[in-house]
């Protein structure tokens, strides 16, 4: 059996009870936190709570040379781990059909997402969002400036009406010159909406920031003002909201500071 369990979005703690109940059952478990982390804990934090060994794998040891995975899952109790959901966004279906493949039996545990997360923290509804994008840093994408399919994405969302949720970029071991083991890079809120405010100045934009803690951070503003302001540890996003339906725009300026200006209903 392979088990996907998501450990939700902040801590040791942050996994459901059915997760929590899995994974400590599990012969063996096995995690990638390349693709998110979870920012409240390390890896021994979560070997500690749960009483188990975790090996962590790189992305070239998910993606490309799972075998190791696959080989324990074929006569052991396996786990693998991410932070979130480990379907949405952080998806991992290849390995689950790779899985498949040698009748190997799979089994998914939903963990909190950050898209869910801010929904609920920013009081915009979750079926007026559209598709998602994510910024990367320009070093990524080889340009200085925010590539044209996030701008198309936005723009798309934007005249139906639709709200974007921007996942801002996370490089874990690559950096700007290649593989580098030690690199850990977090893209802010405020560097994103500075890359952002080129094109959109004075739209509003949504910053989310340590979802899953005790103390998230919620704060709207135009995309120009939001590049002036700080937030904190990470990690951050942000929404660019469409069009708002009056108890959105309340809930962006009670809960998160939106300039009236700025609320067009």
């Amino acid at each position: 059996m392979l088990t996907f369990i998501g450990l939700g979005l902040y801590d040791e703690r942050s996994i459901t009870v059915e997760g929590a109940e899995r994974l400590q059952a599990a012969n063996r478990a096995f995690a990638e936190f390349y693709t998110s982390k979870l920012i409240g804990a390390e890896v021994e934090d979560l070997e500690a709570y749960h009483d188990i060994d975790i090996e962590v794998r790189d992305r070239p040891g998910v993606e490309q040379h799972p075998d190791d995975i696959l080989d324990a899952a074929e006569s052991e109790d396996v786990a693998f781990l991410t932070a979130g959901d480990t379907m949405i966004s952080t998806t991992h279906v290849d390995l689950r059909l790779r899985a498949q493949e040698r009748g190997i039996d799979t089994r998914i545990i939903h963990g909190t997402t950050a898209q869910t997360a801010t929904s609920s923290l920013t009081g915009l509804q979750n079926y007026r969002f559209g598709k998602a994008t994510t910024l990367p840093f320009e070093y990524a994408h080889g340009g200085d400036d925010v590539p044209e399919s996030v701008r198309r994405t936005i723009d798309a969302n934007r005249e139906q009406g639709l709200h974007t949720v921007v996942y801002l970029d996370i490089k874990v071991g690559r950096g700007p010159d290649g593989d580098d083991p030690d690199h850990e890079e977090y893209m802010t809120a405020d560097y994103a909406a500075n890359l952002l405010a080129e094109y959109y100045p004075d739209t509003l934009g949504v910053v989310v920031a340590r979802a899953g803690s005790p103390e998230p951070l919620v704060a709207a503003d135009s995309l120009s003002a939001l590049a002036d302001r700080e937030f904190g540890d990470p990690l951050h996003l942000l929404v660019i909201p469409g069009d708002l339906h009056l108890i959105e725009a309340d809930a962006l300026r009670d809960l998160a500071g939106a300039p009236e200006d700025l609320l067009d209903v």
